[in-house]
Order: C-alpha cells, then structure tokens, then sequence
C-alpha cells in the first residue's frame, strides 16, 4: 500500500509517526512508554509495571469498570490490546475508518485516565498469576528469561516473578504509572486515512492530559559469556534449547539486513543450510534464527526442538555450517537468492494498514529512528556477501554466548553439545 511518512515532535513533549494511506478503510494506533520491568523500583515488586498493564482497560474517568469499557470499545468490530516486556509497555487499537475518532478518544481515556481501583488490582493480580504459571508450560518461554539472566541482563524467571506478585500494591501501581505515563516519556505511531485529519490528531495528542515529566533512560546491559544453562523438565518429551551470542553495539540498518540474508541461508526454508540439512537428514522438524539490535547491544540467537539421540548430528551441522561461514564460504548464487526472497517479502509486507504501522513502530520505539522503508529496495540489492561474514566473525571474536536448554537428561548431554559450539569460537 502506498503511504508517506511524517515524524512530528508536539509541543508537549511526545514524538510520533504520522503514516498518511491515502484510501485506507482502517486505522491503526500504537502508543509506546519507556514502562517496563526495568522501570520498576525494586525486584520485589518486579510485576508493578506487568499488573498495571492489566488494569488499563479497567475503571477510568468514564467507565465504572473494565466490562463497560470492552463493551464500548468493541461495539463495532474494534480491536485492543496492551503489552508489557522488561523495557516497554505498549497499547494498541485498530478500527474501521468510520470511528476512528470515537476510537483515539477511548483509547486516551484508558492511557490518560485510568482508576486503579482495589478490586481491579486483586482481579488482575489473579489473572497476572494465572498468565505467568501458564509460562511455565511453555518451554520456549522458560529459556529466555534464563538465557538473558546468564548473559549479565538481571531480569527475573517465571518462578521468581510469580513470588513478587503479592508485593505489589495499589500505591506501586499508582507510582509506576506517575513515574513513567509522561508525554516526553511517550512515543506513538499511527496509520490511515489521515487526509483532513493530522490537525485535529495533533492537537488532540497535545491535549492530552498528562504531565510532560522525562524521557526516561535507555536500558543498557554489559554482557558476559556464560556456562551453559540446564533446565531440567521431567515433562520434556525432547530438547528445546537456544544459542544466544552478542556484541556490545548496535547494528546498522545494513549490517541488519545482511544477516537476515545470511540467517535465511542457514535456517529459514527446507533447502537452507542448517535446517535444511537437517530435515533432510530427519534430524529435527524445526529450526530457527535471527539477530535484534536495539539498547546499545546487538544479539544473534539460533533455537529450536530436536530428539536427544539426533541433537548430536544437528549441533554438528550448526558448527560446520557456521564454521564455512567464517571461511568465507557462501556462493553468489544463494546470496542472490536470499537478497531475491527479501526483495518478493518487501513487497508483501505493506498489505494492511496494521502492518505498515508494525514495520515501522518497532525500530521507532526501541531505537527511535525511522525506518526509509522505501529505500529498501536498493539496500537490498546493495548488500554484499562479505557484510555478512564479517559480522560472523565479530560475534565469534566476541566471545560472549550461552547455551541453553530445556530437556529430561543429565547434565552431561548438554555439556557435550556445547562443547561441540565452543569450538568455533576457539
């Protein structure tokens, strides 16, 4: 879809992205505070900004509660949510075109205006609970709080965040909220049909009432390598495990797209070097990796779910395939091909207008640039094989990464496999 771009600064403090989709039949509204778990003032009361973000919906200056307020907001189709992570806490809203201004307004009563109320609180406290221990079903889930915590970033397991639940009280919540709902701590994307309309959205977004307060901190962690992390599951049927490795910086938009061309030779279809080897082989029916960049580090993570008799024969595909990487062994013609893929998952990623709002809030929002999406294209087809073999041999020269897994073994096992890893960065 066609759409153009404006960042505008207001007058209060919040910066955002205005994307104008001549046409568009839909609005998307994505609203980003610096809120998260990190944010919070103590470990002890780790799941503040997390049970907050539950109560959003809840009570505020017009609604008596939460189901009055769903009720309202969904009549005609319409769709929210809030999301919470160590860093940010983020509300989202789509609607049809025709109440995108009943919408915006709802949703700002619900940021601006919320209650807080005791028995919301208790409710969500429940529902926080019942979130969290669902978590630990999940052994995807249970990796990456353990892999992060290895690595130096001192976020908190399921099980740790669960016993902070009963801390928390109505005067934190109300504190978190003060502390960081600020319109210089707020940033927004929103995307439509915004012929006729940017004035009223811009004078409305300085209208609202919050205080101006800060731009709070980025969040920086200086990372460390770590012994492999042993998650033992009696449940576990099979091996979900992750290789996490990082560097101390953030990455270029360049330097981003030439590994996720690299990562699409290694893992991402059944004839890439890795994975598909490994399907070939019926070693492991699913794989996966890719690299973020963002809060002054950047990380590179390979995953997936293999049978412990086979995990030996893939770990050794993962390490010669990588260890070809660092000898400068990728063909012109598989380049060719992963920069061709891109360029076809380009032109498909602008379908609606929720996912031109996603392509560029991400990077806004953690990174607070811009995305020149429309320059894509060229960057595509100026990225360079060598890019991606330098940034290889500058994750391995780092030396910084962990090995985890979840799994119904001894120790020993994983010992083994991450032995097989350690070689590449000897």
């Amino acid at each position: 879809m066609e759409h153009n771009v404006e960042e505008i600064t207001l007058t209060n403090g919040a910066r955002g992205l205005l994307i104008d989709i001549p046409g568009a039949t839909v609005m998307s509204f994505r609203y980003h505070f610096r809120a998260g778990h990190f944010y919070g003032d103590s470990d002890d009361t780790y799941e503040t900004a997390h049970i907050m973000e539950h109560m959003a919906f809840g009570a505020n200056a017009r609604f008596a509660d939460g189901n009055a307020y769903e009720q309202e907001f969904t009549k005609n189709g319409a769709y929210h949510n809030a999301y919470t992570s160590d860093i940010s806490m983020s509300y989202e809203a789509i609607c049809a075109d025709f109440e995108w201004d009943r919408i915006f307004d709802l949703q700002r009563m619900a940021i601006c205006t919320p209650r807080f109320l005791p028995r919301e609180l208790a409710a969500e406290k429940g529902n926080v609970k019942s979130e969290l221990t669902g978590y630990l079903n999940n052994h995807s889930r249970l990796l990456w709080p353990r892999i992060q915590r290895a690595l130096g970033d001192p976020v908190l397991t399921y099980n740790q965040r669960l016993k902070t639940i009963a801390n928390v009280t109505l005067k934190d919540v109300k504190e978190h909220y003060r502390k960081t709902h600020t319109t210089s701590n707020m940033r927004f994307v929103i995307a439509g049909k915004l012929s006729g309309r940017k004035q009223q959205l811009i004078r409305e977004l300085e209208a609202w009432p919050l205080p101006k307060g800060e731009r709070l901190p980025r969040k920086i962690v200086h990372f460390k390598k770590a012994r492999p992390v042993f998650i033992q599951r009696k449940d576990a049927s099979n091996i979900t495990f992750a290789l996490s490795m990082t560097i101390p910086r953030e990455l270029s938009l360049e330097e981003g797209d030439s590994l996720a061309f690299l990562n699409h030779i290694l893992t991402n279809t059944m004839s890439s070097r890795i994975f598909g080897a490994a399907r070939k082989k019926g070693l492991a029916y699913g794989m996966w990796s890719g690299a973020e960049s963002g809060m002054g580090s950047a990380t590179w993570d390979f995953g997936g779910q293999v049978n412990s008799e086979t995990s030996s024969q893939l770990f050794d595909i993962i390490v010669r395939e990588m260890s070809n990487v660092l000898k400068g062994k990728i063909a012109d013609d598989e380049w060719e091909a992963a920069k061709t893929y891109y360029l076809g998952r380009y032109q498909m990623g602008a379908q609606t207008v929720s996912a031109i709002n996603n392509i560029y809030a991400d990077m806004y929002f953690y990174r607070d640039m811009v995305l020149p999406y429309k320059e894509a294209p060229q960057m595509i087809r100026r990225a360079r094989k060598e890019e991606a073999e330098r940034m290889t041999r500058e994750f391995i020269q780092q030396d910084t990464w962990v090995l985890a897994a979840v799994m119904n073994g001894g120790r020993d096992h994983l010992k083994a496999l991450n032995d097989k890893i350690e070689r590449l960065f000897i």
